[in-house]
C-alpha cells in the first residue's frame, strides 16, 4: 500500500473559523478526513500532519524522506517566503504536490508567489478543499506512469 503525508502549515488549524468566505466553512480536521477516506478507497494510506511551526514542517519533510511515497503540502503563509521549506522539498526524494485552497495567482500580490512550487512536481490552487483531492490523484497518476516515489 502506498504511503501519503498530508502537511498542512501555519493557521490552516483554524480553517472553518478564519475568512469563510475564502477558505470554505470546512475544518481541518474535516478535510483531512475527506483525504484519509478518498485515499482508503483508492489503496492508499494516509497520515496527517499540521503545525504552525516552520522547524516542525521541516522535522516532518526530513522524516518523509523514506519512508512515504509522496506528500500532499499546503505551506499556508510559508509559500511565499520560506526558503528553509523549499530546500527541505527539494531534498527529499519524495514526489511532493504543493496545494492552495485558494487561487493565490489572484490574492494580493505578496500571495502570488511560491518559493516552494519549484521543487514541487506541481501545484493545485483555487479548488476549495476538492484540491487536495486533485493532489493526491496527481500522485497517484504518476505512480501509475510508472515515474516512481522520487522526483
Amino acid at each position: 500500500m502506498r504511503k501519503v503525508l498530508l502537511m498542512n502549515g501555519p493557521n490552516l488549524n483554524m480553517l472553518g473559523v478564519r475568512d469563510p468566505a475564502i477558505y470554505g466553512s470546512d475544518t481541518l480536521a474535516s478535510i483531512e478526513q475527506m483525504v484519509v477516506d478518498y485515499g482508503r478507497d483508492r489503496g492508499v494510506e494516509v497520515e496527517c500532519f499540521q503545525s504552525n511551526h516552520e522547524g516542525a514542517l521541516i522535522d516532518k519533510l526530513h522524516e518523509a524522506h523514506g519512508k512515504f511515497d509522496g506528500i500532499v503540502y499546503n505551506p499556508g503563509a510559508h509559500t511565499h517566503y520560506s526558503y528553509a521549506l523549499h530546500d527541505a522539498v527539494e531534498c527529499i526524494d519524495v514526489s511532493v504536490v504543493e496545494i492552495h485552497i485558494s487561487d493565490i495567482s489572484k490574492r494580493e500580490e505578496f500571495r502570488r508567489t511560491s518559493v516552494i512550487a519549484p521543487a514541487c512536481i506541481a501545484q493545485v490552487k483555487g479548488m476549495g478543499k476538492d484540491g487536495y483531492l486533485r493532489a493526491l490523484d496527481i500522485l497517484m497518476e504518476r505512480w501509475e506512469e510508472g515515474a516512481g516515489d522520487g522526483r
